[in-house]
């Protein structure tokens, strides 16, 4: 038996940075469970922006202004005009709503004094704003690749017509069964894209599968079966052009180990090795977004507290329905 005595959460992020040992991270969980309250901080996705967003931290912080401008000359146009002053309409598009949730999340991070995260996660493109607030990827390299990813999923959606839908007061297993008995006796694409939280999924896929798909799961048994007024089948296989466009700007990049794990959507598990990383990195395109799971492990491993960093409350809402114990907060 191990007795650890007086490991800081200091300590182990250094020893965290410098082993890629899982029994280092447990002793951490174990020994401090009881002695020191581990934060989280946990990034949004698309679906969170409002106009406005950023306007005020612009307007206040000299570095948060001097961030939102390297942004500007890096995508090539003022998507801080769009975010300050534009309508919702512009907010939607894609190639300017995942920079404009990526931006006003990490320059928030980044200027928050007392960011010390014993964890971090993502929703979705939040990941990519997680891995550059835990020092893993650099401003200049995230915001790079978000906008390849952006115009890259703008272009698979254009390339085949394809959807979402919410599905509520369900259990996912039932609904995993609906989604696999369409797909392989109708020859549709439909698969579970987002666990958000116990009896809220998210499928994805072709017009016809998730139209299918929802009057299945209302006749199983669903509360409500929603279509989404979304651009694609985010998190599908008909992302597989995008995800193939985004894995060589992300081989293409440097990946440096994270100052704490992040929990990456693919399995919701923690990771700081940089080749690990990006291969869930790249598979996260046609793979589901493990929410659920994410917040449960998290809690599991010792996080009681989790903070949310960037536009709106939607992650809070939805750890608070995952984890009823959990304390939340925005920065």
């Amino acid at each position: 038996m191990f007795i650890v005595a007086n490991f800081t959460k200091s300590d182990f992020l250094f020893w965290h940075k410098n082993t890629s040992s899982i029994f280092a991270k447990k002793i951490y969980y174990f020994s401090q469970k009881n002695l020191l309250k581990m934060n989280a901080y946990i990034f949004p996705g698309q679906g969170s922006q409002f106009v406005g967003m950023g306007k005020e931290l612009y307007q206040n912080n000299q570095e948060a202004k001097e961030l939102f401008e390297k942004g500007n000359e890096i995508l090539g146009f003022r998507i801080t005009d769009l975010m300050f002053e534009g309508t919702a309409e512009d907010l939607k598009e894609t190639n300017v709503t995942q920079p404009a949730i990526f931006l006003h999340s990490v320059i928030l991070a980044k200027v928050t004094s007392d960011f010390n995260p014993a964890a971090v996660a993502g929703h979705s493109l939040g990941e990519f704003s997680a891995l550059v607030a835990a020092g893993a990827l650099s401003f200049e390299d995230g915001l790079r690749l978000v906008k390849i990813r952006a115009e890259a999923m703008q272009k698979a959606c254009e390339k085949e017509p394809s959807t979402m839908a919410a599905i509520l007061a369900l259990d996912d297993q039932i609904a995993e069964k609906v989604c696999q008995d369409i797909a392989q006796n109708e020859n549709q694409i439909v698969v579970p894209a987002n666990y958000n939280c116990p009896g809220q999924l998210v499928i994805s896929g072709s017009i016809k599968g998730i139209e299918m798909a929802c009057q299945a799961l209302k006749e199983a048994g669903a509360k409500r079966a929603l279509t989404l007024n979304v651009g694609g089948a985010f998190h599908s296989p008909l992302m597989e052009s995008a995800r193939e466009e985004l894995a060589k700007a992300i081989n293409e990049i440097n990946i440096e180990s994270p100052s704490c794990p992040i929990y990456q959507n693919v399995d919701a598990k923690p990771y700081t090795e940089p080749a690990k990383i990006k291969e869930n990195l790249i598979a996260q395109l046609t793979a589901p977004v493990r929410w659920t799971q994410t917040i449960q492990n998290m809690s599991t491993d010792g996080v009681s507290k989790f903070i949310e960093c960037g536009a709106g409350k939607v992650l809070q809402g939805l750890v608070k329905k995952i984890q009823r114990s959990a304390e939340v907060a925005s920065v």
